[in-house]
């Protein structure tokens, strides 16, 4: 019997491959976040994190320069301040450190560079939390307005979009009310929809210097058992005026991104978390995998699931991957 259909026809050479590639990814969809800390000449390394730094302002042009050189223009800044307090007065200061970091960055580069700025407040509390506490409890609606301090503050210091992460209820409205109020109405709001309260961010927490003083997140990050639940966020978050949805960690919850992909119109984001990232160092360096590969075939499968956008800490690799046709 004749075989007619014969899937292999497409795979036999690299360029039929590509020609064929159900999955295209761009440079132009890829963020690398970045830490700051307040001081200066600082490039201190992150152990967590092999291949990461923590930067001060006035070095912020050596790692835009690498990105720069790999392709990659978008950045997300996170900010480890010097003097923290119950309710993270440095996160709104007109000259807290990821406000100096945002003007550094755009005094110097302007539209060549796009800044995202992380609105949080955990980086910034004494406690850690994400939000203002009483008693052990975060207050949502309290807390809600010191993000809205938060975001004007960045706008104001030349932030090109901002990025609640905290997980309170109703944040994205009050976000974009705050921001059109103050004459910024053109800022984008990309909205961490379903953050769920995830052991991997472990690195990240030593990163920034924000693992909770007590207790845990898991009355206002989500529980990883809940996908209908994260599709009832992230439409409250389309509700409230987000620009861009996202789902964090990426890895672990494919299933959800391609979940939102289908019931959404707006652009679709993940974030491959440092514990993502650490546990590839980790097992490279242990001889278990290969780096390069793992690296690519992961990237993959996060577009695939349907993200059109990708923060990594290995933006600038699989932007050269990219580049290769390795990938993408």
């Amino acid at each position: 019997m004749e075989m007619k259909n014969r899937p292999r026809r497409l795979r036999k050479t690299p360029l039929v491959r590509g020609l064929v590639r159900e999955t295209r990814m761009s440079k132009d969809s890829l963020i690398y976040p970045i830490f700051f800390e307040e001081g200066e000449n600082i490039k201190a390394p992150i152990e967590t994190m092999p291949g990461q730094y923590r930067y001060s302002p006035d070095r912020a042009s050596e790692i835009i320069e690498e990105c720069l050189e790999h392709g990659v223009n978008k950045v997300l800044l996170f900010g480890i301040p010097k003097e923290k307090d119950e309710v993270g007065t440095q996160a709104y200061h007109d000259h807290g450190i990821v406000q100096e970091a945002t003007r550094a960055i755009k005094t110097k580069y302007g539209d060549e560079i796009y800044v995202v700025c992380d609105i949080c407040m955990c980086e910034y509390t004494s406690h850690g939390h994400c939000g203002i506490l009483h008693g052990q409890e975060v207050d949502n609606d309290e807390t809600v307005a010191h993000l809205q301090k938060i975001g004007v503050s960045q706008a104001a210091a030349g932030a090109d979009m901002v990025a609640p992460s905290d997980m309170m209820d109703g944040r994205v409205g009050a976000i974009r009310e705050a921001l059109d109020e103050n004459g910024f109405k053109d800022i984008p709001i990309m909205s961490y929809a379903a953050k769920f309260a995830s052991y991997y961010y472990g690195p990240f927490r030593d990163a920034a210097d924000s693992a909770p003083a007590f207790g845990d997140r898991r009355a206002y990050q989500m529980d990883p058992h809940n996908g209908r639940e994260a599709m009832k966020e992230a439409m409250l978050d389309e509700e409230e005026g987000a620009d861009i949805l996202m789902i964090k960690p990426a890895i672990a919850y494919l299933d959800l991104i391609k979940e939102l992909s289908y019931r959404t119109d707006l652009p679709l984001a993940t974030y491959s978390v440092s514990g993502e990232y650490s546990m590839i160092k980790g097992a490279v360096a242990a001889g278990l995998i290969d780096e390069y590969g793992i690296m690519c075939e992961s990237t993959v499968a996060m577009y695939r699931a349907g993200a059109d956008i990708l923060i990594t800490y290995f933006a600038k690799e699989i932007a050269d991957a990219m580049e290769k046709g390795d990938i993408g």
